[in-house]
């Protein structure tokens, strides 16, 4: 069998790992230098692409993707097949993503990811995570006994859909157990806490923090990693964005619709495409970051909220903390999962982007540094990228922010554009799109998921409505004829209070008509939820992790 491709080994972003196979990279998650794994290199795809991809299915089209990354001394072919078609087989949508036209005119698209079983795009990377790490595991433990067979913790934190979507992926999983913390006190919204805390399995733990933030959640995950203490007993594994087999399952996306899109009757060869993609922690745009550095010919523009430190990047090279307390920070409804809080986020009606520090936003930077830094050996480049990323990193932790060189920024315009979008506009471009009903004849009433139109207009949620927001105003100055496909993350029943400010005076709009029958009901279903407070720390965790999930070659006592 020939040796893995370059891209099929993995490399920490802070240079303390080098030439990891691609299932240490998904089971360990986060690097032992606290880093996060990349390729150590893109891979590249034949110029005869587009004739060759064009009409393959989404499953296909991920399985040649992935192809790229994962060497089949790893995983065989047959066995990749199986992991990636049993991932996506419940999805609603036939074509897993599917791609609508919502402006013909202004030639703007929605990407449509939230046909999975939690209603947000999160579903892609997270079916088949979990499958994966099943797989993994599976195949370690096969003829141990029962008290030599390796078990793996996943432990995540979320803003909102991450949690339910992770949940729902590794449930009843062999050999896995999962641990999701989130803000507590109305963070969250209903839907998405009733979503994870109503999952009663048993590998299966929801914990509330409940005066923290998702930064605070974060930062408890990343504690755990570094924690030696809990590192002796138990194998840790991670689920957030940080892990790499999340952007790579969301690479394809990119890749079916841009697909998708030249089959239409009005693209043209040589037009132009922007993608639009609602940002929080980085891992969805840096997935079309990744497509294009492979060679799709594409433009992102990276969309924000109130919480704009990327966007400010993008203007003045400067990724600075800027907080934001008290009064001042209050906003959004507490039902869609909005509260203040003094650490710096400011909450708003999409607050699964409400994040301060971006995870992903360091694998961007590698990769920046890489390109930027000359020397005579790709090691010594790749040396000098972890060396720089270490010390931006070291200056945001201590000093609340950093600056890069202008020949970095510049590099980064290359690729991004960024748009904040606030709280007034996303109100209003939600009422805008659904009263637009003329300008959108090729929106599909169903992709087999209801409730994304009524009374023939189309419903965004708040995240989406930042990212047609952006692609609108990036229509204004793009060259004329370019196509933007702004990614729908997610339903728009998953946020009824900012749905319901926008529309509940709208003629024929009645919430109730919208909620897919899989959402009926769930808010008053058991729940089984752990409350822990921010000041029990790190050892709070440790004690609640022992007492609920077995360590390595233990099996807890029911």
């Amino acid at each position: 069998m020939s040796p893995p491709l370059p891209s099929q080994r993995y490399l920490s972003t802070r240079g303390g790992s080098y030439d990891l196979p691609f299932e240490e990279v998904v089971l360990k998650g986060l690097a032992s230098d606290g880093g996060l794994f990349i390729p150590e290199e893109f891979p590249s795809i034949t110029q005869r692409w587009g004739k060759e991809w064009l009409n393959w299915p989404y499953q296909e089209l991920a399985v040649r993707i992935f192809s790229l990354y994962i060497s089949q001394e790893e995983i065989p072919h047959d066995d990749l097949i199986q992991i990636v078609h049993k991932s996506y087989s419940s999805f609603r949508s036939p074509e897993v993503t599917p791609l609508v036209t919502l402006d013909q005119g202004k030639r703007l698209h929605l990407l449509e990811l939230f046909h999975g079983e939690t209603f947000a795009f999160k579903d892609v990377a997270l079916q088949f995570l979990g499958n994966l790490l099943e797989y993994f595991l599976v195949r370690r433990n096969k003829d141990r006994p029962e008290n030599e067979r390796e078990h793996l913790t996943i432990i995540g934190a979320t803003s909102g859909d991450t949690g339910s979507a992770a949940i729902y992926g590794l449930r009843r999983k062999r050999d896995l157990s999962i641990i999701i913390m989130f803000p507590g006190g109305g963070k969250v919204s209903e839907i998405q806490e009733a979503q994870m805390t109503t999952v009663l399995d048993e590998n299966v733990h929801s914990i509330s923090v409940a005066d923290g933030s998702f930064d605070t959640c974060q930062d408890f995950v990343k504690a755990l990693f570094g924690d030696a203490d809990i590192n002796r007993t138990h194998k840790i594994g991670a689920v957030n964005s940080i892990n790499w087999a999340r952007i790579l399952a969301q690479i394809t996306y990119y890749f079916h619709a841009y697909s998708t899109l030249t089959k239409s009757k009005d693209f043209k060869e040589g037009d132009k495409v922007r993608f639009v993609v609602p940002t929080g922690n980085f891992g969805d745009i840096l997935a079309g970051y990744f497509a294009k550095e492979m060679g799709l010919p594409i433009k992102l523009v990276c969309a924000v909220n109130e919480n704009d430190i990327l966007h400010r990047f993008w203007q003045s090279g400067y990724y600075e903390k800027k907080p934001i307390h008290g009064q001042e920070a209050n906003g959004g409804f507490v039902e869609d999962g909005v509260k203040a809080h003094a650490d710096g986020v400011r909450e708003t009606y999409s607050p699964a982007m409400d994040i301060l520090v971006s995870s992903n936003f360091e694998r961007l930077l590698w990769f920046l540094a890489f390109q930027d830094f000359q020397a005579p050996t790709v090691e010594a480049r790749r040396k000098a990228a972890g060396e720089r990323v270490k010390k931006w990193l070291y200056e945001l932790r201590n000093n609340g922010g950093f600056g890069v060189e202008p020949a970095i920024l510049e590099a980064a315009k290359i690729d991004f554009e960024s748009e904040r979008v606030s709280d007034a506009e996303t109100i209003a471009t939600i009422k805008d799109v659904f009263q637009t009903k003329s300008a959108c004849p090729a929106v599909k009433s169903s992709q087999g998921t209801k409730g994304t139109t009524s009374n023939g207009g189309y419903i965004l949620d708040p995240h989406t409505a930042v990212g047609v927001a952006a692609a609108k105003r990036s229509i204004e100055r793009a060259e004329k004829g370019t196509h933007h496909v702004a990614l729908a993350t997610a339903h728009p029943a998953k946020f009824s209070k900012a749905v319901e400010k926008a529309l509940g005076g709208e003629e024929g709009f009645v919430f109730e008509d919208i909620l897919p029958e899989q959402l009926v009901g769930i808010k008053d279903l058991p729940r089984r939820v752990t409350e822990v407070r921010r000041e029990e720390g790190l050892e709070g965790l440790r004690k609640l992790i022992r007492e609920r999930v077995p360590a390595v070659g233990e099996k807890l006592q029911a």
